[in-house]
């Protein structure tokens, strides 16, 4: 450490770095789940977090299922996710058309296969990753009456980590499943001045 800088300015430093590294891609086609996908675009955001609205239809702008539209969004075929640390997927019909999307369905799988990465999914869209076996041996949780024989174990909460997936029940956990993907990416000191900036109780 340089003997010039004040005590702690290393430990600063570094936490500054963390949160500068940190990226995540958020990842929609028509008819996503408007407020499921907000929540951590606005709370990520506030984070410092580094974060790109994808669009899997390979557009440049995606309309959620109640005709809000987000811009810009970059089309997932120019993206490039090597160096994003989480996929975040919200839940909403577009759910149907991620889970027909071949390319979607090899992206999930490189992301769950890669220990330094994590997964974060809500509402309907864990029910994709189930689909492709990915909840085997796994604690989850998704939209209750969407739950399936998936091979691990369904959590009846609005949150839920197991190893580098993160999982939401529904809307209503938004603002949740935002806290709980920034905990495990930015701990949670940032996580609490992140709380205390909204006067969240």
């Amino acid at each position: 450490m340089d003997a010039n800088l004040p005590a702690g300015s290393g430990t600063m430093r570094a936490e500054s770095e963390m949160l500068i590294m940190k990226k995540a891609a958020v990842l929609m086609d028509n008819g996503f789940e408007e407020l499921e996908a907000m929540g951590s675009i606005a709370l990520l955001r506030r984070a410092g977090m580094d974060l790109d609205l994808v669009s899997a239809a390979n557009t440049d702008e995606v309309t959620g299922r109640f005709g809000v539209t987000y811009s810009p969004a970059v089309p997932m075929k120019d993206y490039d996710f090597s160096d994003v640390d989480v996929l975040i997927i919200p839940g909403g019909p577009h759910y149907a058309k991620l889970e027909a999307n071949e390319d979607v369905k090899k992206l999930i799988r490189q992301f769950n296969d890669d220990p330094e990465k994590y997964i974060a999914a809500i509402c309907a869209a864990p029910t994709i990753l189930g689909r492709m076996g990915l909840l085997e041996g796994r604690d989850y949780t998704c939209f209750t009456s969407m739950n399936d024989d998936f091979g691990g174990t369904y959590k009846d909460q609005k949150t839920v980590q197991d190893g580098n997936l993160i999982t939401g029940r529904s809307a209503d956990a938004a603002i949740d499943f935002a806290y709980a993907i920034m905990e495990a990416l930015l701990g949670d000191k940032k996580t609490e001045e992140v709380k205390a900036s909204i006067y969240a109780l």
